[in-house]
């Protein structure tokens, strides 16, 4: 009879279960149907290695080694495993726990109490073996809840690693970009020292025959120690721009490779994409979803306090005195139960924790929709960057080929004595601001082009993230 009553009640509980507390249902997010600066031209590229683009090799080289051993990545690749760990030790509360004991011991019973025991067995030895079981019938869903947020969680730091993948990889094709920015500004710099130095050294010799003044002189000196005097600052922003990137690459900070030059990287195109892609391209936007997943689970959890909790335990085993019948048939022991506790006054912890729950869940929706706001921004940002230094840039090529031919034009005037020098350090001077401003030019269209990626995310995120060191989500099924 009792067997019969225990598995009605069992079949009753297992059948009868609830989860408390809301399903999940994602906020509505305001995105437009087409972005602010839409480029006229783009390509489906999102998904795909959009550093190859560039044509270098050495780049591509860069971005591998630091998906390889970048220390924040891997800092983010540990975290994983510790909320890994932490999923399957939340997710176990859902099932029964079992255990074994064993015992040897001697003890002396009281002869004048309850359960006396003359002198002639006191003191006796006990010997006991004992297989126990437990299990809490999660009827209100209390542990489903807490392991979707657990795995929730789990799922944000795995999206926590795609968006340092996503800064990563931008950091790095940034500062090699810069680089080779900078060094083409060394080398224009170098290029017009040594172009003055020839000038001071010829009008060295002129002054001397008296050909010209000392003012014209003191010109051509002036003009070459600014130029010589930019190299340096040049040379400082190369190595701390090295080092940077030495440490991105997870090495201790030193000289980088170089590939092709600034002029002979190719520009990678425009990608393609909605505003509403970006819900599900953006591992941020996608982390900030889990981790309201996970709050509102939690609410669950916590409104389940509010119910009975109804476990079911058992125990069997044998006690003997003797040892060598603590085997026997008569030595067993056994027991089963079903303890329901109820809570009656927690002096309103309960109600605490449900809205403290509730509260939470209400910041993880304003998070969820704050990311896709600034989402939306870096996106429009990058396009107007990308337009605007599209357009800066080829003016400055114009300006450029202007000076250019005004610089050639004012030395023919000057060797044929109708102008001043000052017209040709006028030329000089602003053709050498404008080839810098032009090296600038480029890589900040470069650096735009770089950000469009970054902030529109994508299927590249996942491929990177594919080739740096494995990880036991991954592995473990939890992600395609």
């Amino acid at each position: 009879m009792p067997k019969r009553i225990l598995g009605g009640i069992l079949l009753a509980l297992l059948t009868g279960c609830v989860t408390v507390g809301p399903d999940y249902q994602r906020p509505a997010a305001d995105t437009p149907a087409t972005w602010r600066f839409e480029a006229k031209e783009v390509q489906d590229l999102a998904d795909m290695a959009w550093w190859e683009q560039f044509k270098d090799p050495v780049l591509n080289r860069l971005v591998r080694t630091a998906l390889n051993e970048n220390k924040d990545l891997s800092i983010a690749s540990a975290r994983i495993e510790e909320f890994f760990g932490r999923y399957f030790a939340t997710r176990g509360d859902q099932f029964p726990a079992a255990g074994g004991s064993a015992d040897a011991f001697r003890q002396r019973a009281s002869e004048k109490g309850p359960a006396r025991i003359d002198g002639k067995h006191n003191p006796y030895p006990q010997y006991e073996t004992l297989l126990n079981a437990a299990w809490e019938i999660d009827f209100w869903g209390k542990y489903r809840r807490a392991t979707e947020a657990a795995r929730a969680e789990l799922l944000s730091t795995e999206e926590a690693r795609r968006t340092v993948v996503l800064t990563l990889v931008s950091a790095v094709a940034t500062a090699y970009v810069d680089i080779r920015a900078l060094d083409k500004q060394l080398v224009i710099t170098q290029r017009t020292a040594a172009s003055r130095r020839e000038t001071l050294e010829l009008f060295g010799l002129r002054f001397q025959r008296g050909i010209i003044s000392e003012v014209d002189l003191s010109q051509a000196e002036s003009e070459y120690e600014d130029a010589l005097a930019r190299i340096p600052e040049i040379e400082r922003a190369i190595g701390q721009t090295e080092h940077a990137l030495s440490v991105l690459l997870g090495r201790t900070p030193g000289g980088i490779p170089r590939g092709v030059s600034l002029d002979e990287l190719a520009m990678p195109a425009v990608p393609a994409g909605l505003p509403s892609d970006l819900l599900e391209r953006r591992p941020d936007i996608r982390r900030a979803e889990q981790l309201l997943v996970a709050a509102n689970a939690r609410i669950g959890v916590a409104k389940s306090l509010y119910f009975p909790s109804i476990s079911l335990t058992g125990a069997f085993g044998t006690v003997s005195t003797d040892l060598s019948n603590l085997f026997t048939s008569a030595s067993r022991t056994w027991n089963y139960g079903v303890p329901v506790n109820v809570p009656l006054f927690t002096a309103g912890r309960i109600g605490g924790e449900v809205k403290a729950a509730e509260a939470a869940q209400q910041q993880a929706v304003l998070n969820y929709q704050q990311a896709v706001l600034i989402a939306l921004r870096e996106v429009d940002d990058a396009l107007l960057d990308r337009s605007k230094s599209g357009e800066r840039l080829a003016a400055l090529r114009r300006q450029l080929r202007a000076l250019q031919n005004y610089a050639r034009l004012a030395r023919l005037r000057y060797d044929e004595g109708y102008t001043s020098y000052l017209e040709v350090l006028d030329a000089d001077r602003s053709l050498f601001n404008v080839e810098l401003s032009y090296a600038n030019g480029q890589n900040t269209l470069f650096r735009a082009l770089i950000n469009i990626y970054k902030s529109m995310g994508g299927g590249w995120v996942d491929a990177a993230a594919a080739s740096a060191p494995m990880h036991p989500v991954k592995e473990a099924g939890f992600l395609p």
